[in-house]
């Protein structure tokens, strides 16, 4: 008979063992996080097309500044040159994917299994998940947002019409265009739990996170106006992504926009840890 060898206490998966250090937990991950192509291609890809539309847009606007009427200049924003709502729909959309994708193709690639019969705590491993995804998109994000910012009011700058970073209003909306990508592949990381198809949960998140928030008006009737406050896009384009938000009842206002975004993203890590550790691989 051959003396069976244990598992080094330096592993980084010791066989079946609950006690794996959480770094090596995050270490894992963000190796299979890179390992994905499509983690790469969606956030350099992706970074590039935001880029290059703050730069078409600002040098339109500089383009057509002088053709502006009084009512047209009073009420222009350099923050939209930099992050439309459209540039704001591309990242909430890829983040979405990037967060679907983490755990939907562990699931179809049968990797997922392996990982939990090597670190059998459910919990620890989505936890890693979840830290490394948010960290990641929260850096692409701020990427995306400094970028943008700096390559549009550098060309708006040429009309003595930019903003600085110190300009009342700035730093949140920078902020928030920031924050749309980890929200956004949270949301992503939690309904890939839930649902386990790739498809499936892309669409639904554009549809939570896009489509229901776009096609909602303020209306008479003020309990819909409060259910749709809760739309972390809609709180974006009506409050977060504005210097000057409107003192409207009808529209969501900071502290609220800001809570939303909290909701969703602690909402999102709850249900992607409970559905995991409870549910059959």
């Amino acid at each position: 008979m051959t003396a069976s060898v244990p598992a080094s206490a330096d592993s980084p998966f010791a066989a079946a063992d609950p006690r794996v250090r959480f770094r090596d937990l995050l270490a894992a991950e963000w190796t299979k996080l890179w390992s994905l192509r499509s983690t790469r291609w969606v956030l350099g890809v992706g970074a590039l097309l935001l880029i290059a539309g703050a730069l078409q847009k600002s040098w339109g606007d500089y383009n057509a500044w002088p053709t502006y009427r009084a009512p047209e200049r009073a009420h222009f924003d350099p923050m939209t040159a930099a992050f439309s709502a459209i540039s704001a729909i591309l990242l909430v959309v890829g983040s979405g994917v990037i967060g679907a994708l983490t755990i939907v193709g562990e699931y179809a690639t049968g990797l997922i299994r392996t990982t939990f019969s090597a670190v059998p705590a459910r919990h620890r491993v989505m936890l890693a998940k979840v830290a490394v995804t948010a960290t990641v998109m929260l850096v692409a994000g701020a990427v995306v947002s400094l970028s943008t910012f700096a390559v549009s009011q550098s060309i708006l700058s040429g009309r003595g019409i930019a903003v600085s970073v110190e300009d009342p209003g700035v730093p949140r909306v920078l902020l928030a265009n920031a924050l749309l990508a980890p929200l956004a592949a949270l949301v992503g990381l939690g309904i890939g739990a839930l649902l386990r198809h790739t498809a499936g949960t892309v669409v639904t998140v554009i549809v939570l996170l896009v489509i229901l928030p776009m096609t909602f008006k303020p209306t008479v009737h003020q309990w819909a106006n409060d259910l749709y406050m809760w739309f972390p896009f809609y709180d974006w384009a009506h409050c977060l992504s504005l210097r000057h938000p409107p003192a409207n009842p009808a529209l969501p206002a900071a502290t609220g926009s800001w809570t939303a975004f909290a909701a969703w993203a602690m909402a999102s890590v709850g249900v992607t840890v409970a559905i995991v550790s409870h549910r059959d691989v």
